[in-house]
């Protein structure tokens, strides 16, 4: 895989939403998710690094990045306002969510990440939004870069190698 370099940069509990030909990047993803949600026909995509699985579970939650149930439809609506049509066959690609530290997990068993990427799945099917493919969950971090012209999902991780979604 070549090297490839970001446009713009997303960073924890952020989001960027762009149209046209850039890479949207974000690094250092553990039990945080990426969500890429892309429109073919219009090459318009957003890309953000979700941090907690919903808003009961944050003291602070004016920052819609932070939860997948608030930063999808806030995406979906800046994917149109630059020019997506309302009923576009827009699409989601996800990765992270991995148990990194597997001892610290709540009551139910479940981890952060494992949550993350549920909530993610769930904030998705509310919005009707299809996921197409997936690099999750296991014990390893990764970092993604986002392909607006194709909507490629390059994922890196120095303990799995890279792939492409």
């Amino acid at each position: 895989m070549s090297t490839t370099i970001a446009d713009v940069r997303v960073k924890v509990a952020d989001y960027a939403v762009r149209r046209g030909n850039d890479i949207i990047a974000t690094i250092g993803l553990g039990s945080c998710v990426a969500i890429a949600l892309y429109d073919r026909e219009t090459r318009t995509g957003g890309l953000a690094h979700i941090l907690l699985p919903s808003m009961a579970m944050s003291r602070e939650t004016s920052n819609p990045a932070k939860f997948p149930e608030s930063i999808v439809p806030l995406m979906l609506t800046e994917m149109r306002a630059l020019g997506m049509a309302p009923n576009a066959k827009v699409v989601a690609k996800i990765a992270g969510g991995a148990s990194m530290f597997g001892q610290l997990v709540n009551g139910t068993g479940i981890n952060v990440g494992e949550r993350n990427i549920l909530a993610t799945k769930e904030a998705l099917e509310k919005a009707r939004v299809g996921l197409v493919a997936e690099d999750t969950g296991l014990d390893y971090g990764r970092s993604v870069y986002f392909h607006l012209a194709d909507g490629r999902l390059e994922v890196r991780s120095l303990k799995k190698g890279d792939r492409v979604l």
